[in-house]
């Protein structure tokens, strides 16, 4: 308990400190870890211990990077994602395993998963500015995506590979072609799992209607998955990445992100402050301008692969540039591969310190490296791509222009005009009768309770210009607007309430629009009663008019604002 408590204190010092510096989570939670292991102060004797609750914070990365990783998306960018985000991984981690082979002296095996380790980039830092900055769909954003969607994939046969170099005694080619050979397997076995177990089994717990029963689903799935894949001599990480491809398709993503996202925020901390403390820090102290050559080197080569393979692939220079740039660095994955090679002994103590000290120096470096990809971006515009596209669809991993909470008979109309008008939108329902039948073909409807914080974040409402409210629950409904406006200020919320009263409801919770059915209805009947009878139309619309503007100036007054009728 005391260590548990001397963690999260540390945590909760060095974290802040580090974002308001604008280096990120990520390193505070390196930070941390350095200060207090062996290195630091030593206040942490059991790192071992730490270590193996550490890794489950790897898993769940893992799973969360399989869910994002669905078929659908890497086909619309498979441009990008198949031809440039493999020849990066290729080429850069070929060149980094000469230099480690020839500077080293370390086996073919050992040095193509050091540098095909290096050639990744980090996954989480990087899209955490990026989203921080709102350039995820702009033509910088899409390219860094689509390389790290297949840097992200890589990790599979890299994992494979590092059981297989432990396990057998096969060549270099033997044991790479082995852990290719088994990462196709494993993705034709998901296939055939998703489509006839997985989704009936959700499908069926949701229906029980029980938060705790669909969360202890969503853990067994992550858990079950990694440690069956460590039963078969493989890695849990592995395993946990195969979970999510599982439900990369399923309509109950977003509400299985939501139900693993504490747990996986703060686990993943704990792994990098167990990194942090693992790290021998008189191996850089002893020669700190040793470590800073080779992170420039590494990052140097890194960036003068991306820029021309960008350029070859029809990306703007200063666009390459930005793009080359903010994935220079070393990252989590490098991280996850070396300790697990380490803890295999596949990778010497001393040797694992360097690396070590090469891939947090790198990480450190990233706020840097991002602020000059993002002024390049920002010089080569003369005015910034707009963060969303109103005809651009959901498949590519943007987020959609509306995200629309409630598909009941509402919710569908809105999301047939929004059709017509040729604007995408994403849906979230907690009916799975619902999500069930109105989920297929073009539309994307998702089963999740909007009510979570966590579900609203995984859908997109933080980077959304509009959420619109159409539950036909007047209590849920402001529950919904309450949660949204608390967690994601900056987002304008749409909804209907049943009367004036409920309208007032809802804008005092935050909405910044509302309109009355009842009231609208009464109108809609009142302009046709009059027309009918034969009263002149431009008076009719001029008294009904007025009759609206008396009828929502109480809510007016709430919101703040002028109402939008």
């Amino acid at each position: 308990m005391t260590d548990v408590i001397i963690l999260l204190t540390a945590a909760v010092i060095a974290v802040p400190l580090c974002q308001s510096a604008g280096l990120g989570a990520l390193p505070g939670f390196m930070i941390a870890g350095v200060v207090l292991g062996p290195s630091g102060l030593g206040h942490i004797d059991n790192y071992s211990e730490i270590a193996h609750l550490s890794e489950l914070g790897v898993v769940l990365l893992l799973f969360v990077i399989g869910v994002e990783i669905n078929p659908t998306r890497l086909w619309r960018m498979k441009g990008l994602v198949l031809g440039l985000g493999s020849l990066q991984v290729v080429l850069t981690g070929g060149l980094i395993t000469i230099v480690a082979h020839q500077f080293l002296g370390s086996p073919w095996e050992v040095s193509v998963l050091i540098g095909m380790s290096l050639a990744l980039s980090s996954t989480a830092f990087v899209l955490q500015l990026l989203t921080q900055r709102k350039v995820l769909s702009s033509e910088y954003g899409r390219a860094t995506v689509a390389v790290l969607l297949l840097q992200d994939l890589s990790v599979v046969p890299l994992l494979a590979l590092v059981s297989l170099i432990d396990s057998s005694e096969l060549t270099m080619a033997g044991d790479v072609f082995l852990a290719v050979a088994e990462a196709v397997a494993i993705l034709l076995l998901i296939v055939v799992i998703t489509r006839y177990v997985l989704n009936p089994l959700l499908n069926w717990l949701a229906r029980l209607g029980s938060p705790e029963i669909f969360t202890a689903s969503a853990l067994l799935l992550v858990l079950g998955a990694a440690q069956a894949m460590e039963s078969v001599g493989l890695s849990m990480a592995l395993g946990a990445f195969i979970a999510g491809l599982l439900i990369a398709d399923s309509s109950y993503r977003h509400q299985i992100i939501a139900e693993i996202q504490p747990f996986r925020g703060l686990l993943l901390g704990l792994f990098f402050m167990s990194m942090g403390m693992s790290l021998n820090l008189s191996v850089f102290i002893d020669n700190p301008f040793f470590f800073l050559a080779i992170t420039l080197g590494l990052m140097g080569i890194k960036l003068l692969t991306l820029w021309p393979l960008a350029r070859l692939f029809g990306v703007p220079s200063k666009v390459a540039l930005s793009l080359a740039s903010v994935l220079a660095q070393s990252g989590e994955f490098a991280l996850v591969i070396f300790a697990l090679a380490n803890g295999l002994g596949l990778i010497e103590p001393a040797l694992f310190q360097q690396l070590l000290v090469v891939v947090m120096l790198s990480m450190l470096a990233t706020p840097v490296l991002e602020y000059f990809a993002y002024r390049t971006y920002s010089a080569s515009r003369d005015q910034m791509v707009p963060a969303f596209e109103l005809t651009a669809g959901v498949a590519d991993g943007s987020v959609p222009p509306v995200i629309l909470v409630g598909f009941g008979r509402m919710g569908q109309r809105i999301g047939s005009i929004l059709d017509l008008m040729q604007i995408a939108y994403l849906a979230i329902d907690n009916n799975v009768a619902v999500v069930n039948r109105e989920g297929g073909g073009s539309r994307s409807v998702y089963f999740g309770d909007a009510r979570q914080p966590e579900v609203l974040r995984a859908a997109g409402v933080a980077d959304t210009p509009l959420m619109v409210v159409s539950i036909d629950n007047s209590e849920v409904t402001e529950k919904v607007i309450a949660t949204a406006c608390s967690a994601f200020p900056g987002v304008p919320v749409f909804a209907r309430g049943h009367d004036l009263a409920g309208c007032q409801k809802l804008r005092a919770s935050g909405a910044s629009f509302t309109v009355s059915e009842t009231f609208e209805a009464s109108v809609e009947l009142a302009r046709e009663t009059l027309l009918h009878l034969g009263e002149d139309n431009a008076e009719v619309e001029a008294v009904l008019e007025n009759f609206r503007k008396k009828y929502y100036r109480p809510i007016e007054e709430i919101g703040g604002g002028e109402a939008v009728d």
